[in-house]
């Protein structure tokens, strides 16, 4: 999938507060919960998945 003009924000918002941009990406759904438990267990991973999720969709 092409990056879109908004992806850069998304991934910043990734780096500093991963739900959020988890959020802006799919919204309420399962991705955003799994990255709130991700992000509480270690900032590391949330940032991680928080990437992948954005890069992905």
């Amino acid at each position: 999938m092409p990056l879109t003009a908004t992806d850069p924000i998304k991934i910043i918002f990734a780096i500093i507060f991963p739900p959020l941009g988890v959020f802006l990406e799919v919204g309420l759904k399962g991705h955003f919960w799994l990255n709130i438990l991700l992000t509480l267990c270690g900032f590391i991973p949330g940032i991680v998945h928080a990437l992948y999720v954005i890069l992905k969709h």
